[in-house]
């Protein structure tokens, strides 16, 4: 067979992307026939590995964007709790201050306190439209999730584990307990 290619012509294997080219695959160059490339024994098991790398790739990109995103939302959703926390103390300092009113509503002192009260009333609106809830603990048996027990009293008719006084008022951002109440329990 005269070969007319010239120089630079490959005529060995064919270009075409089917493995198992049974058709007339032609050099471009020369227009002969070409022979299909043959398979190696290994390509096989290469090719699974490199399909099973890439899924496996595939599999941690989307178990990692995942974990961003509830990374993300776990911190959209607790964004507010240092500032929360900071204000708790002062809203405590709002209700003991509110705690001395008395009944005499002429004097200076119950004005200025109806002031501290709508000042009071704004920061628990804030609070609660920030997702804040107050801890009920009155009269409830104690749980250590929302409670901190300070104090514990032997009590006639009030079975044992109950809260008798909540001595600091608790609260929970959302689902979690910023702040648990300091309570007295009985005995």
């Amino acid at each position: 067979m005269d070969n007319k290619c010239s120089d630079e012509c490959i005529c060995d294997p064919c270009e075409c992307e089917d493995i198992e080219c049974n058709d007339n695959c032609k050099c471009p160059e020369c227009d002969e026939e070409r022979k299909p490339k043959k398979k190696k024994k290994g390509d096989k098991a290469k090719i699974a590995e490199l399909e099973d790398s890439l899924l496996r790739n595939k599999a941690e990109f989307i178990n990692y964007r995942k974990r961003l995103e509830d990374e993300q939302t776990r911190l959209l959703k607790y964004c507010n709790e240092d500032i929360i926390k900071d204000l708790l103390p002062i809203l405590d300092n709002f209700e003991r201050a509110i705690a001395m009113d008395d009944d005499n509503l002429d004097d200076e002192v119950s004005k200025f306190l109806s002031g501290f009260k709508m000042i009071y009333c704004n920061l628990v609106n804030v609070l609660k439209e920030s997702g804040v809830v107050e801890i009920d603990g009155n009269n409830k048996p104690f749980d250590p999730m929302y409670h901190e027990a300070i104090m514990t009293e032997k009590k006639e008719g009030v079975e044992s584990g109950m809260v008798l006084e909540v001595l600091q008022k608790g609260y929970i951002l959302k689902d979690r307990v910023i702040r648990p109440a300091m309570v007295r329990v009985s005995e």
